[in-house]
C-alpha cells in the first residue's frame, strides 16, 4: 500500500519547505503499512513499557537484587522480567514494523503475530513468577509456551525475509539474530531441564509416550548438569543479549541512522565485516564460556573488534549526514552506543583467564549485566521508541485526513523538553546505580533506580501525550484550497 501525502497537508508551510521535505524523504516507505500492522507493534510496545515500569519498581523496593551477587532466584526473575517482558516485547513489536520498512517488503502474516503475542504474554509472565518462587518445572512449562511464541515470531520474520527484493547487511543481521534467539530459547529450556528432578521409575499410570518423554528429559538434564551452572547461565545470557538484541541494534541501525540523519552507509564492506565479526565472536564466546575455557578472552576481543568496526562506520555515516542537528531520539540512541565502550572494557576484564572470583569481581558481573541491559540496550530502545511511536500514532490517526484538514507534524506529538529531562535523569540514574553496584550499596541502588523512574515517567507522559491524539485529534481547517501534488509520507520527525 503506497502512502502519499498532498502538499496541502503542510498547508501552514510554504511550498519550498514542502519540496525540501520531499527531498528528505526521497525513499518513502510504501510496504506493509496497514491498520493491522499499526495496532500490532503498539500492543507489544505497551506490554514492554508496563514490564519496564514493573521492573524499575521492583529494583526500587528490592535494591538488594543488584547490590548482591546475581546467582539467586530474585535477580534471575527480575532479569527475565526486563529481558522477556520489556526488551523482547519492544524488539519483537518493533521488528514487525521495522523489518518490512527497512527491507522494503511486507510482513508475512499479521495473524501469526497476534497468536505470538498471546503465547509471549503467558510465557514470560509465567516464567518470571515461577523463577521468583523457584519452581523450575513450571519455569520449563511456561518456557515452552514462550518458545512456541518465539517459534511463530522466527517463522513469520523468516518468511518475510524471503520476500526481500534486495539482500543487504540489515537483512543478514536480522537473519543471524533469528538464529541466535532460537538457540537462546533452546539453551534456556535445557538449563531449566537440568534444574528439575524426575522420578527414577516410570509411572505406570501415565501413557508410554509421557514416560518416554520424562526419560528423555532426565537424560538431557544429566548431560546439561555436567556444566558449571553459572557458566551455562552466562553463555545463555550472551546468546540473547549479544546475539539477538545487540546484533539487531547494529544491523537495523545501518538502515535507520542514515534514514533519520539523511546520510547513507559509507562502506558496505565494513558494515558486513562488523556483522561477521560479531557472529563469529559470539559463537566462540558461547562455547568457551560454557566450557570455562581461557579462549573466551580471544573471542571477547573478536566481539569488541566487531563493535569497533561498527563504531567506525557509524561515525562515518554521521560525518556524511545532511541533517546537521540531531533530535533527542537519536541522542538517546548514540549515547547507548557510546556505552558500548565501558561495556567492552568490562567484557575483556571479566574474560581474563587469571581473574579471581571474589566479592568485587562478582559485583563486576552484576555491573556488566546491568550496563548491558539497562545502559546500552534499553537506552537505545527508548531512543527508537521516540521515532517509532510518533509515526505509528500519526499514521493511524491523521493519514486519512490528509488533503481535508491541517494536521500536526510528528514532532508536535510529544515534548522535547521532557525528552531532554528524561535523557539526563536516565544518565544520572545509570551513573548512580553502576557506582552503587560496585560499592554493594542498597541505598545507592535505590536512589539510582528512582532517577531511572523519573526518566521513565517522562517517557510515559510523552507516550500518553502521543496516544491522546487518538482520543482528541488536533485538526484545523485548511486555509486555502487543497493542492493534491503528492509527496511521500514522513518516516521520521
Amino acid at each position: 500500500m503506497e502512502v502519499s501525502l498532498p502538499i496541502s497537508a503542510r498547508s501552514s508551510r510554504p511550498r519550498k519547505e514542502a519540496e525540501g521535505h520531499r527531498l528528505e524523504n526521497s525513499r518513502p516507505v510504501t510496504a506493509g503499512v496497514t491498520a493491522t500492522s499499526i495496532c500490532l507493534p503498539l500492543m507489544f510496545i505497551l506490554t514492554g513499557l508496563v514490564a519496564l515500569c514493573a521492573g524499575v519498581a521492583w529494583l526500587i523496593f528490592e535494591p538488594s537484587v543488584l547490590a548482591t551477587y546475581h546467582y539467586n532466584q530474585h535477580i534471575i526473575a527480575a532479569t527475565h522480567l526486563f529481558v522477556l517482558g520489556w526488551i523482547c516485547s519492544i524488539v519483537m513489536g518493533a521488528m514487525y514494523q521495522l523489518v518490512p520498512v527497512a527491507l522494503e517488503t511486507k510482513l508475512y502474516s499479521n495473524k501469526l503475530a497476534h497468536w505470538q503475542f498471546a503465547f509471549h504474554i503467558v510465557g514470560f509472565i509465567g516464567m518470571v513468577w515461577m523463577f521468583r518462587v523457584w519452581n523450575m518445572k513450571q519455569v520449563g512449562h511456561f518456557g515452552c509456551v514462550l518458545g512456541v511464541g518465539v517459534g511463530l515470531f522466527v517463522y513469520n520474520i523468516a518468511r518475510t525475509l524471503r520476500r526481500v527484493p534486495k539482500w543487504n547487511v540489515t537483512a543478514s543481521a536480522v537473519t543471524a539474530a533469528l538464529g541466535w534467539i532460537s538457540v537462546a530459547i533452546v539453551a534456556g529450556l535445557l538449563i531449566a531441564t537440568a534444574k528439575c528432578t524426575y522420578e527414577t521409575e516410570s509411572d505406570t499410570s501415565l501413557p508410554a509416550a509421557v514416560n518416554s518423554l520424562i526419560h528423555g528429559l532426565r537424560a538431557v538434564g544429566i548431560v546439561v548438569s555436567r556444566y558449571n551452572p553459572i557458566s551455562a547461565m552466562h553463555a545463555h545470557a550472551h546468546l540473547g543479549a549479544l546475539g539477538f538484541f545487540t546484533l539487531l541494534i547494529v544491523g537495523v541501525s545501518y538502515k535507520l541512522i542514515p534514514m533519520f540523519t539523511l546520510s547513507e552507509v559509507q562502506s558496505r564492506r565494513r558494515a558486513a565485516f562488523s556483522i561477521a565479526l560479531l557472529n563469529v565472536g559470539l559463537a566462540g564466546a558461547f562455547v568457551t564460556i560454557l566450557a570455562g575455557s581461557p579462549w573466551k578472552l580471544a573471542f571477547a576481543l573478536m566481539v569488541v573488534a566487531g563493535l569497533i568496526v561498527y563504531a567506525i562506520e557509524i561515525v562515518a555515516i554521521l560525518r556524511a549526514r545532511k541533517r546537521r542537528s540531531l533530535d533527542w531520539g537519536i541522542k538517546y540512541f548514540l549515547t547507548a552506543l557510546a556505552l558500548l565502550l565501558p561495556l567492552s572494557v568490562l567484557a575483556i576484564v571479566l574474560s581474563w583467564p587469571a581473574l579471581p572470583f571474589n566479592l568485587f569481581t562478582g559485583q563486576l558481573e552484576n555491573l556488566y549485566g546491568f550496563l548491558g541491559l539497562i545502559g546500552v540496550i534499553s537506552f537505545a530502545i527508548v531512543g527508537m521508541l521516540y521515532k517509532i511511536i510518533p509515526f505509528l500514532v500519526w499514521f493511524g490517526r491523521y493519514s486519512q485526513h490528509i488533503g481535508r484538514a491541517k494536521v500536526p507534524a510528528l514532532a508536535d506529538l510529544y515534548s522535547p523538553q521532557l525528552q531532554a529531562a528524561g535523557y539526563w535523569s536516565w544518565v544520572a540514574g545509570l551513573i548512580v546505580v553502576c557506582t552503587a553496584i560496585v560499592l554493594t550499596s542498597e541505598i545507592g541502588v535505590r536512589i539510582g533506580c528512582i532517577l531511572l523512574a523519573v526518566s521513565l515517567g517522562t517517557l510515559m507522559f510523552n507516550v500518553g501525550t502521543m496516544f491522546s491524539h487518538f482520543i482528541r485529534p488536533k485538526l484545523e481547517e485548511l486555509s486555502f484550497a487543497p493542492n493534491f501534488s503528492p509527496i511521500p509520507a514522513p518516516t521520521a520527525p
